[in-house]
């Protein structure tokens, strides 16, 4: 049962990753920075909880708000560029970040032993959940309890002019920007709520793994930051819900006892979803079927 929970844990855990580049990617904009924003918040929300003693809650959101920060400040020079060259500055970004983590040693003690992040050796005393005696379920419960939030909040946004506003400048800028929509706010608070996102994500990850080092934070992480909301489609949020679990819990997971053949398989499978549906597994058209089918009302059915 502990092997499911921790499955569960995982999912839930990506399924923030993806949203973060969810937001981000209402927008028309492609960044493969949400690892390096996923590394700010498990590194803050570790220190806080372990060097400084602080509770889980107020840490998360702290760290939160660290990795919101940063997006922030990168939000202004990395999205005055589009296309290939917003990819490869935001993945220097994201080297950035591990790299900083790979040299940052803060070392204190505690209880006689030292503790904090330690350069090459990583961090590895964030042991939050276990001094303080919560059970896998709980821990299951808690990490969930974000994803539901942020998920709700997330379609609450789609439904509401806010995300009317993102998706405009996503479909047509030139368009946005001749009703007096302003490019630059909107592309960078969408970098900014995605890295509060991915900050929460990573701040949770840090405490249901214990340990983290900059090899958790490579560029492959960040593939699967946006792989997700790619092929769970953009949609809706379910999308990237269904995505993670179709990508983590049958191909990864699902897929062990192939050994090195699941990676050849990964990809077919990647490649035949997405040519089956390639505007993502959850569609305009599958959100309207769904919705018919559970009694909400269809809306108007999209086009073909």
């Amino acid at each position: 049962m502990s092997y499911y929970l921790g499955l569960a844990q995982l999912i839930g855990i990506h399924t923030l990753l993806g949203l973060s580049a969810y937001v981000l990617m209402l927008t028309g904009q492609l960044s493969l920075g949400q690892a390096g924003f996923f590394a700010i918040g498990a590194y803050c929300a570790g220190i806080l909880t372990v060097i400084f003693e602080l509770h889980i809650v107020p840490a998360l959101f702290v760290a939160a708000f660290m990795a919101a920060f940063f997006a922030f400040l990168v939000g202004f020079p990395a999205l005055r560029v589009k296309g290939l060259m917003l990819v490869v500055a935001t993945i220097a970004f994201g080297e950035f970040v591990r790299l900083f983590f790979f040299n940052l040693s803060w070392r204190v003690p505690r209880d006689g032993i030292h503790v904090g992040p330690d350069s090459t050796n990583g961090f590895r005393e964030i042991r939050y959940f276990v001094a303080n005696g919560w059970s896998a379920w709980e821990i299951t419960a808690f990490v969930w309890i974000f994803v539901i939030l942020v998920m709700a909040a997330l379609w609450w946004m789609d439904r509401s002019r806010a995300g009317a506003v993102l998706r405009a400048v996503g479909e047509d800028e030139l368009a946005a920007q001749s009703v007096g929509l302003s490019l630059t706010a909107v592309k960078v608070t969408a970098m900014t709520v995605g890295g509060f996102i991915a900050g929460i994500g990573g701040g949770l990850y840090a405490h249901t793994a214990t340990y983290v080092d900059h090899l958790t934070f490579t560029v492959l992480l960040a593939t699967f930051a946006i792989s997700y909301p790619i092929l769970g489609g953009l949609s809706s949020v379910f999308g990237t819900l269904v995505a993670v679990i179709f990508i983590q819990g049958v191909l990864v997971e699902g897929l062990r006892f192939m050994g090195d053949w699941r990676s050849i398989v990964f990809g077919l499978l990647i490649v035949v979803a997405m040519n089956l549906k390639p505007s993502g597994l959850f569609d305009a058209r599958t959100a309207y079927v769904l919705r018919r089918t559970i009694g909400l009302g269809g809306g108007e059915k999209p086009r073909a």
